[in-house]
């Protein structure tokens, strides 16, 4: 791993993370997401596929169960830990790293890369999410097939949320305040949680990209994005989709 630095990313997709995310992380959701990248793909049982960050598993561990092949690679430890507690196999495997630098075994390997819930945008410098992208090309075979899945910069600011709150299961409540900065197209996003387990704040940033910019990207490390869609949804991107699924193959 190459990270040596005091980064949000470092440190935030921990126990708490899962805590504040366990609305949206439901089985029926993760499994709903698989059959959609099974049906985009159209890849055979035994494909080699790549989750990266794959944090705790939720598309990986479906994907094996479906008949691939399936690598998972995350730089948080807690959530590698979370994944491997659910099962590993002859067709699951997970390893904790650097998505900026990526096994050089792994070179050409894979039929597929999945990059999903905006996974991206994470570093202080935006030539980093450059390198990310020549990464994911990298490994990719020819004719190959990066997803990525993640907020549409265009559709986010369209309709800007400031701020919201929601209870977990246990009951603490959770609030988040949002700010932009539209130079950098920096996301900012406060935390602010209260609970039996008691209660406190964080922050984290993600630079949010429209799809003209990531397809340039793509286009950069070789990729070339084929369809836009309205996240996992069965239609086309439009400049008020919140999220977006670009679908970019290797030539």
């Amino acid at each position: 791993m190459t990270a040596k630095t005091n980064e949000w990313w470092t440190s935030y997709f921990d126990a708490h993370y899962l805590l504040e995310y366990e609305p949206i992380f439901t089985e029926e959701r993760d499994r709903h997401e698989v059959a959609r990248l099974i049906d985009i793909l159209a890849l055979p049982a035994g494909a080699a596929i790549l989750d990266v960050p794959c944090g705790q598993g939720r598309h990986a561990h479906p994907l094996a169960e479906a008949g691939y092949k399936v690598e998972g690679l995350d730089y948080s430890a807690h959530l590698i830990g979370k994944a491997k507690q659910r099962g590993t196999g002859p067709l699951l495997k997970y390893t904790r790293g650097d998505m900026r630098t990526l096994p050089s075994r792994w070179s050409g390997k894979f039929d597929a890369v999945l990059n999903l819930f905006t996974s991206f945008g994470f570093f202080a410098n935006a030539g980093d999410d450059a390198v990310v992208i020549r990464e994911f090309a990298r490994v990719l075979k020819p004719g190959g097939v990066l997803v990525w899945h993640g907020g549409s910069r265009d559709g986010v600011m369209a309709r800007f949320l400031s701020r919201d709150w929601w209870k977990a299961d246990d009951g603490t409540m959770i609030g988040h305040e949002r700010s932009f900065d539209p130079l950098s197209g920096i996301l900012s996003i406060e935390t602010a949680w209260e609970g039996k387990s008691g209660s406190g704040t964080r922050s984290h940033r993600i630079r949010l990209y429209t799809a003209s910019r990531l397809a340039e990207l793509c286009l950069d490390a070789g990729l070339v994005v084929e369809e836009a869609y309205d996240g996992f949804n069965d239609r086309p991107l439009t400049r008020r989709s919140g999220e977006m699924l670009l679908v970019a193959r290797k030539q």
